[in-house]
């Protein structure tokens, strides 16, 4: 409440400044500003425990202008024992500047907190103060405060990855980085060939300056480091940002084309770059008493990196599609399932298909897992 009638205060403040003075005295112009001598909020050394979705207001004793302007201020935040000449984070104050208040996201603090070298979950002590300015002249307060945070577990999200890294078969160019699948919220997957003796490493742009991550002793970690990669093969790979955390890599070694009525692999697909595998190979439907059954689906042989072999089935996306195909984009549409069987989850080829050979593709790369088939 007293933050509210505090923002209430310096809003009002603010507007009669602008009415009294009229539009010239918020102009930049070249006057003296006395620097803030006190900060109020938040208590020196005050221990915050950072969430996603909280805030901390910040205060101090406005500044003075000597041309009777408002003065703008920035917060400098820096490590503990910093001097502010080269400052972690700066960022100004609400009413874009004008106010002696400043209310700062968790989000923001966790940033800061893992400039000054924290990790994930661990806590560390910044140190910040505010610079007032009116046009070219700023003064940096002489006095600082102290806050202890302690970071987010997790990582924010960034709400797009990409791998890039002579590591991986998108190779060190940015412009060729290969788009992360979205499993849900923080959580990522790629399939990917991976290249031994280089590093990979993820990015949240594919141009510019774009963040980067990394994983260490099956962490995700915020940095350029880039991930040592030893391994030879196409693997799939999951990070997740919630609990700045990453799974073992796991190789793809087969992709087959699984007939049900005959409960195994027909023929195989070989896997052409960016999460796509192809194959071809004849397809006959099985003759039974009441038709001929056209079922299928994929089956994936898979290797993790102690040698262990498992099986998972490729299948509808509709757990429970069991109809002809629909014509529509998405009755191709693709999931995982790691209980295999001869029938569950399972398409069926269209009547046109029958006797002929078959062209098969998997896509398992952007928004939307999928395969194609055509004659």
């Amino acid at each position: 409440m007293k933050k509210i009638f505090y923002n209430i205060f310096v809003l009002l403040s603010f507007v009669m400044l602008m009415t009294a003075c009229g539009t010239d005295d918020m102009e930049f112009k070249n006057a003296d500003v006395t620097e803030v001598k006190k900060l109020y909020e938040p208590a020196t050394e005050k221990a915050i425990n950072l969430t996603s979705s909280g805030s901390l207001y910040f205060s101090w004793e406005p500044a003075i202008a000597q041309d009777g302007g408002a003065p703008l201020y920035e917060v400098y935040f820096d490590k503990d024992g910093g001097d502010f000449s080269s400052p972690l984070f700066v960022l100004s104050s609400d009413l874009n500047g004008y106010s002696s208040g400043a209310d700062i996201s968790h989000k923001i603090l966790n940033k800061v907190a893992a400039l000054a070298g924290a990790e994930p979950g661990e806590t560390i002590t910044l140190a910040w103060t505010v610079a007032s300015s009116r046009g070219i002249n700023q003064k940096i307060s002489k006095v600082s405060n102290k806050i202890t945070v302690t970071r987010i577990e997790g990582l924010e999200d960034p709400g797009q990855v990409f791998i890039t890294g002579e590591g991986s078969e998108a190779g060190s160019d940015l412009g060729n980085a290969l788009p992360m699948h979205r499993l849900g919220e923080g959580e990522y997957e790629v399939y990917v060939k991976l290249v031994a003796g280089g590093t990979y490493k993820f990015v949240d742009s594919k141009s510019g300056s774009p963040a980067e991550y990394y994983i260490a002793d099956g962490k995700l970690k915020e940095g350029t480091e880039g991930t040592a990669n030893t391994l030879n093969g196409v693997y799939r790979i999951k990070i997740d940002f919630g609990s700045a955390s990453a799974s073992t890599p796991v190789e793809i070694t087969e992709v087959g084309f699984w007939f049900c009525p005959t409960n195994s692999v027909e023929w195989k697909l070989s896997y052409q770059g960016k999460g796509v595998w192809k194959g071809a190979g004849p397809v006959t439907f099985k003759q039974e008493s009441w038709g001929r059954d056209q079922r299928y689906k994929f089956r994936v042989s898979l290797k993790d990196t102690k040698g262990t072999e498992s099986l998972e089935d490729w299948g509808p996306a509709n757990a429970n599609e069991d109809g002809t195909p629909s014509g529509t984009a998405s009755y191709y549409n693709l999931a995982i399932y790691t209980s295999i069987s001869q029938w569950d989850h399972k398409w069926k080829f269209a009547s046109d298909f029958d006797g002929k050979t078959v062209n098969l593709t998997v896509k398992m790369t952007g928004d939307t897992y999928t395969h194609e088939v055509s004659l």
